[in-house]
């Protein structure tokens, strides 16, 4: 253990230093250290796309630089921290570059939290300054902040972005001050550098630390694993506040030279232009991004020649769409693959269109990461094809909670993470990812997964998406049920014979179906299933039916 300076203590020791090192996977270098070198070599190298907005790394470094100084000036230090709750902005890739710089810790907030949770986050991470918004989508964030900056002594400063509030800072006046530039930051590499929360469900949402080095491994593992070069541009969809657009976007153009489009909010057919507009070559978002695109591609009758490769991940893939979206854009490589905040990917997807199949089968190659099966209820080590909770091990892997209590209950005493996902090796060196620990069905003492069922029932000419999740059973505990999006009626007889003819067990089918017009989803995508189990418990209606 290790305290940072920052004040939380990690799980950082001498001998994992070491061990990455050597390796050559932590390389102890930052962005703040390429960005200074890359500057003077392509000063006008493309960094950002954001609509009719353009931002080349020379302008970027001046700027983050600026910025760095004036936070330097009003009192901030290495370690401290520095958030922002803002949309997917240009701004937010300055503000990142910044506190590398700086030393800062880096904490991006999803645009949809609200006074709960933000102020929760704040808190927690003991933020000096906030970055917001004057409005977004008809939301007042300057008027949130104020009200929860009385209660945080912590945070000194509220600056608002493309707008101006009184009593505030404005983005603009921080670039326009007359504080001396920072030529360039050479923070400590395994010094935290990255504050994310996770989405959590049941509870406060938990702070993951990130380092420079962990990210950084991540980044290089992923640009070699793929092939990623300067000729790429990248698609962003997801938030730069959730860890796949924030490491995506904001920083592997650092190690490629690639550029990033920045998507404001999601919408397919936009996409489809910008991929056109730009040559776009790769996309990485969550599973509504990748089917919302191949429905457009499809009704539009669409060519994307320039597209390569999209990974999809955040939430449960139907084998069924990656094939239907590999036909919809010949020539893409389409993959699923596994990963969260803590440890941003397990596995990197497939290489090429040459393996789809494993694409869609499979979460794809474990790189760069150790990763065991173990059984649920005595611990024990599971081999190759047998299913059991995912430990990982490796140097992209968290260096713990802001609260310790929870990072001792997330390793395992040989520095395991457990994920809390379920899952098997397959063909030596993949992972199919079967389910949350959480989400398993227990039906009679049987254990049931719902990604089975999904995925047989994202084949029914009817259905574009589903959800199963448990419902109060009086006489079994726990039964199954079927929240549906469809394009007819789907009723529970249709279901059940339909998986009937998928060769699924009676046991497995739903008992219950919803239809509904949209699902709770989080803004990684991720659909929230306590939310769809908490209705069928408010409702109060187990069933008797027996199979």
């Amino acid at each position: 253990m290790r305290k940072d300076v920052s004040g939380w203590i990690t799980r950082l020791n001498d001998a994992m230093i070491d061990n990455y090192t050597a390796s050559g996977a932590w390389r102890n270098e930052s962005i703040a250290d390429i960005a200074a070198r890359l500057v003077i070599e392509k000063p006008d190298m493309l960094a950002f796309i954001e609509g009719d907005r353009s931002l080349y790394l020379g302008n970027l470094v001046t700027k983050a630089r600026k910025i760095a100084a004036v936070l330097a000036t009003r009192g901030l230090v290495p370690g401290d921290v520095v958030s922002f709750q803002l949309p997917n902005w240009l701004e937010t890739a300055v503000i990142n570059l910044a506190c590398c710089i700086g030393g800062f810790v880096c904490n991006p907030i999803i645009p949809i939290y609200r006074e709960a949770e933000v102020g929760y986050i704040l808190r927690d991470g003991r933020a000096k300054i906030l970055f917001v918004p004057t409005s977004f989508r008809g939301f007042d964030y300057v008027n949130m902040a104020r009200a929860l900056q009385a209660g945080l002594p912590d945070l000194a400063t509220i600056v608002t972005v493309r707008g101006e509030a009184e009593g505030c800072l404005g983005y603009e006046e921080l670039l326009a001050s007359n504080a001396p530039d920072v030529a360039s930051g050479h923070p400590d590499p395994n010094a935290v550098k990255l504050l994310l929360y996770t989405s959590g469900t049941t509870s406060h949402p938990k702070g993951v630390l990130h380092s420079h080095n962990s990210l950084m491994a991540e980044l290089l593992a992923a640009r070699d694993y793929w092939g990623l070069g300067a000729s790429d541009v990248v698609l962003m969809p997801s938030p730069v506040t959730h860890i796949t657009g924030y490491l995506y976007a904001l920083e592997m153009g650092f190690v490629t030279g690639c550029a990033a489009v920045l998507m404001e909010r999601w919408d397919a057919s936009e996409a489809v232009e910008l991929i056109k507009r730009h040559g776009v070559t790769m996309s990485v978002g969550a599973t509504p991004f990748l089917r919302e695109l191949t429905d457009t591609v499809v009704s539009a009758g669409a060519l994307l020649p320039t597209m390569r490769l999209f990974i999809c991940g955040g939430a449960p893939v139907a084998p069924e769409l990656v094939r239907r979206a590999a036909q919809a854009i010949p020539g893409c490589a389409i993959s699923r693959a596994f990963g969260s905040s803590e440890a941003p990917t397990v596995t990197l997807g497939v290489r090429g269109v040459e393996e789809l199949e494993l694409g869609a089968t499979t979460d794809g190659r474990i790189v760069n990461n150790e990763v065991r099966i173990i059984d649920e209820a005595t611990g024990a080590l599971l081999g190759e094809g047998a299913e059991g909770e995912i430990l990982v091990r490796g140097p992209e892997v968290m260096l713990g909670y802001t609260d310790q209590a929870l990072t001792d209950d997330a390793f395992d005493q040989d520095g395991f993470f457990r994920t809390g996902d379920l899952g098997r090796i397959e063909f030596g060196d993949f992972l199919a990812v079967s389910g949350r620990k959480k989400d398993v069905i227990v039906r009679g003492g049987e254990n049931i997964s719902p990604q089975e069922i999904e995925d047989a029932l994202h084949r029914y000419p009817a259905i574009t998406d589903v959800a199963v999740v448990a419902m109060p059973h009086e006489r079994l505990g726990e039964g199954v049920c079927a929240y549906v999006i469809a394009d007819a009626p789907v009723s529970v007889a249709d279901i059940g014979s339909f998986l009937g003819e998928q060769g699924l067990a009676r046991q497995k089918w739903p008992e219950r179906v919803e239809m509904v017009d949209a699902f709770p989803r989080t803004a990684s995508g991720k659909v929230q299933k306590n939310i769809l189990r908490d209705r069928l418990v408010a409702q109060a209606q187990p069933t008797e039916a027996s199979l």
